[in-house]
Order: C-alpha cells, then sequence, then structure tokens
C-alpha cells in the first residue's frame, strides 16, 4: 500500500510540473502570436505605402 501511496505521489508531481509546463507555454505562443500579427500588420502597412523596396542577393541594382 505505501509503495502505492509513493508513486501516485511521484504522478501527481510530474502532472503537476506538466501543467504548469503546458500554461507556461500557451501563455508563450499567445504572446508571440499577438507580436506575429503586430509585425504583420506593420508589413502591409509598408507595403501599401510602397516605401522601401528590398533588393533580394541575386537582383541586379537598379543603376545597371
Amino acid at each position: 500500500m505505501e509503495q502505492l501511496e509513493e508513486q501516485i505521489a511521484h504522478l501527481t508531481r510530474a502532472v503537476d510540473d506538466l501543467s504548469d509546463t503546458v500554461a507556461r507555454q500557451d501563455t508563450e505562443i499567445a504572446t508571440l502570436t499577438r507580436r506575429v500579427e503586430m509585425l504583420m500588420r506593420r508589413e502591409a502597412a509598408r507595403d501599401s505605402d510602397g516605401g522601401g523596396s528590398v533588393t533580394l542577393g541575386d537582383e541586379r541594382p537598379p543603376h545597371y
């Protein structure tokens, strides 16, 4: 009986630890999602303004 109680205590601790980890990850995912959405809106606004074209590595510069 004592062995079962000890095993249950370890399993309960593991479940609590995993629950805390999942809760922390949920908060981090929500924060990162908001940041990505903000960056996408900012980039969309920049594209619609027509400002700042980016020269890619395989494109020739405009002076050629």
